[in-house]
């Protein structure tokens, strides 16, 4: 710890943070302050440095250059419990919680970590653990039941384990709360609730300080933007004196214009059908179509019925009743082989858990699928033609590097989707399933990614899109399906609509169940 300094109010400041890995330089002299009751959004590329500095503030880097100044005292660096114990609460990206461990024991555990000096004692307090549960599960909208406070973390979907982070984070007592991409896989309504969660903690003095790509939550929110380009600060201020064209500017130092991206118009002819398709207590009586060349979006609430569609599709969770249609011939689809073969590629929405191989290189990445198909007959695969198709994608993906051999836990979460994307091009899909295709992926990436499903249609491909997020249906889409209770309520053209009108569907009450 270096000498004492005068705060002037504020509660964290950071002071030409530097940070290097190998010879990459991440931070460059970067300067920002914190004040308590305050909102900031920390904005950026992904790859722009600004995971390393909530690292850095929570403790779990030291910068290699510069100051910390945390409550009026300045230290080189912070270790994770000094961080804890000065009452910053961090919820990563990868929600960094213990699968194992139950819902309470999750929520509590940074409280009685604390308070042993970063030593847990042989049993948890039980009684004080239930209450502090509780409250923060109450706080953020989970239920505070035993049953609920009880259950493993593994065996909640991935939403719930969002919330339950987030729970953690507010049931110490914080001063600072630092959400990486805290909405990534949460529904409107649930973000409706988080940002209630927002306003009460800054009511009680509270810093909040989301690391985000999207920026109409950010304008909900209000605050100040905190603006990274390339390891440094480009630019803060209040976020309402931002448009968003300004923004992506900053972020990526060119013009990013929020327009609507389809242009082109689908074929007459069929590519895809469901009839009547069904999956136990999930859906009923889907029947829905794709073109060739044509992008449907299908939205609708988290228990809507949509991502058990999407896995239907795919193989992932087969379908019992009803029947799909390729190219006008009834195709059995009981498992992701099936969809392969039949020409259906899925692009799942956790691509950490779901879809990539994090410790492979981004040549096998890509190869993934199409090793048999490399192989000769004594199974020996053929690298040379290998690297040849995944130097093809990794340029049409337009990854931000050109070592196949870097391994793909090494990536940021835009080349890392974009990876994902290209793998599922290696096999020329005439239907591509695409379930929350930007989801964690800064403005840069997504922009790349939106111009490419444009690009897939023209040739086309027929595009199903999964999503929640409205905009990018909208900018995206020829039509768009919501799903209300297990079944499609409402067909939309998407350059008639708007946000509003699907999501009043989206909200719409039934009558009808789903059996």
């Amino acid at each position: 710890m270096l000498e004492t300094s005068n705060s002037q109010g504020r509660f964290l400041e950071l002071r030409q943070i530097h940070k290097r890995f190998g010879g990459v330089h991440a931070l460059r002299g970067v300067n920002f302050s914190l004040h308590l009751g305050e909102a900031y959004h920390l904005l950026g590329e992904n790859g722009c440095g600004k995971s390393t500095v909530i690292k850095i503030m929570s403790g779990a880097l030291s910068p290699d250059d510069g100051e910390i100044v945390l409550d009026g005292r300045s230290f080189r660096a912070l270790s994770p419990i000094q961080a804890l114990s000065a009452g910053i609460e961090t919820v990563y990206q990868d929600l960094s919680l213990l699968p194992n461990l139950t819902v309470a024991e999750n929520v509590a555990l940074s409280e009685q970590l604390v308070e042993g000096g970063g030593r847990l004692g042989r049993l948890f307090d039980k009684s004080r653990l239930n209450r502090t549960a509780a409250s923060a599960l109450d706080a953020v909208g989970l239920p505070k039941t035993p049953a609920f406070m009880g259950t493993v973390v593994s065996e909640l979907p991935l939403a719930s384990r969002q919330l339950v982070a987030i729970a953690r984070a507010i049931a110490t007592r914080a001063k600072l709360v630092i959400m990486d991409e805290p909405t990534t896989s949460l529904t409107r309504r649930e973000v409706d609730n988080l940002i209630q969660v927002v306003n009460r903690l800054r009511s009680e003095n509270v810093a909040v300080l989301f690391v985000t790509h999207k920026l109409d939550e950010c304008y909900r929110i209000g605050g100040h933007a905190i603006i990274f380009r390339d390891g440094e600060c480009v630019a803060q201020g209040e976020i309402a004196q931002y448009t968003k064209t300004e923004l992506a500017g900053l972020m990526t130092g060119r013009v990013i214009n929020s327009r609507r991206y389809r242009t082109g118009s689908p074929a007459a002819s069929q590519l895809f059908s469901t009839d009547n398709l069904g999956q136990a207590s999930n859906f009923r009586d889907i029947s829905l179509s794709v073109r060739q060349g044509e992008i449907v979006g299908i939205t609708g609430l988290a228990d809507s019925g949509r991502n058990e569609l999407a896995m239907a599709i795919a193989g992932i969770k087969p379908s019992t009743s009803g029947s799909m249609l390729i190219d006008g011939v009834e195709t059995m689809i009981r498992r992701p082989s099936d969809a392969i073969e039949n020409g259906i590629g899925y692009v799942p929405e956790d691509r950490l858990a779901e879809g990539l191989f994090l410790d492979k290189s981004i040549f096998e990445n890509e190869i993934a699928l199409i090793v048999k198909r490399l192989s000769n007959s004594l199974g020996i695969v053929d690298k040379q033609e290998g690297r040849r198709i995944a130097a093809k994608l990794a340029k049409e993906m337009r990854l931000n590097t050109s070592n196949l051999d870097m391994p793909v836990g090494s990536l940021s979460g835009g080349n890392q989707q974009r990876v994902l994307i290209g793998r599922w091009l290696s096999i020329s899909p005439k239907l591509l399933v695409l379930h929350g295709p930007t989801v964690g992926v800064d403005v840069g990436s997504k922009d790349m990614i939106y111009r490419t499903i444009q690009t897939l249609a023209e040739a086309g491909m027929g595009l199903l899109i999964v999503s929640d997020d409205l905009p990018e249906l909208l900018q995206n889409c020829d039509r768009i399906l919501v799903m209300n209770a297990g079944r499609i309520i409402a067909e939309f053209d998407a350059d008639k609509t708007d946000e509003d009108s699907l999501y009043k569907a989206m909200l719409a009450s039934t009558t009808e169940t789903v059996q």
